[in-house]
């Protein structure tokens, strides 16, 4: 996510002595959030009514005391926080600290889902139902270990999943992988990524690979993919990192 695009800043939006908080047992403190705050998109565009942007949907954000807002600047959909005094906002990465997932840029993936079709996969390796309906882009590197592992899992969910098609695109990002990903490509050979994934050699590409690994890079820059593996689903969700069986399962329903 290019979160270049915010500006961190605390703005006072009104003078308000309000506390967000009352003590427990009475108030707030015996119930739940909403039985004391409420924030309608009317009312939250009429907050920032001097500010850029549109509000378009308002939710409790998972930090205790916070509103999370989508706000609409031009085609995207940008996450921002309130808080419940209505008197702050904040914009930037929240950052979940027992997992170090940033909640911020997994919302920002979720508002704002990437056209797939936008996405060439005529040098994709295929694993599984070349008919599947169900097809997801994998943006992998030969030499990521964890992308080596998410291949055993993908493995595995097409075995007891005849509904799927990983379309596996080679984005090498380390530097020892260009090679193997350049003889990969021209191949386009599924043993010759497992044999790299377990680092044989590989004999040297007999084509000129360099257009299509430049276009897939180009590609991937552009829709804030950063890292190997990554995973591009059906419904143009962005999903990074490693999954286990059960959680690639949940998420490719």
């Amino acid at each position: 996510m290019r979160l270049g695009i915010f500006v961190l800043f605390i703005l006072v939006l009104v003078n308000s002595s309000a506390m967000a908080f009352t003590s427990a047992g009475e108030g707030c403190g015996a119930g739940t959030c909403a039985d004391c705050h409420s924030l309608s998109v009317p009312e939250a565009n009429e907050i920032f009514k001097n500010m850029n942007g549109e509000v378009v949907s308002t939710e409790f954000a998972e930090v205790p005391g916070l509103w999370k807002l989508g706000v609409q600047v031009q085609d995207k959909v940008l996450p921002a926080y309130l808080d419940f005094s209505k008197a702050y906002m904040i914009s930037g990465n929240v950052i979940r600290l027992n997992d170090g997932k940033n909640l911020t840029e997994e919302t920002y993936r979720k508002s704002n889902p990437v056209d797939v079709s936008s996405i060439p996969v005529d040098d994709a390796l295929l694993l599984g139902n070349p008919d599947a309906e169900n097809k997801i882009i994998v943006f992998t590197d030969p030499h990521c270990p964890y992308c080596k592992k998410l291949h055993e899992v993908m493995k595995e969910a097409v075995e007891k999943r005849s509904d799927l098609l990983f379309q596996i695109k080679l984005m090498p990002l380390k530097q020892s992988s260009l090679k193997v990903a350049k003889t990969i490509v021209c191949s386009k050979s599924m043993e010759q990524l497992e044999a790299a994934f377990e680092k044989k050699a590989l004999p040297e590409a007999e084509c000129n690979a360099e257009e299509v690994l430049d276009q897939t890079r180009a590609i991937a820059q552009s829709l804030g993919i950063r890292s190997t593996p990554t995973l591009v689903l059906q419904n143009g969700q962005i999903v990074p990192g490693y999954k286990n069986l059960e959680a690639l399962m949940k998420i490719t329903e």
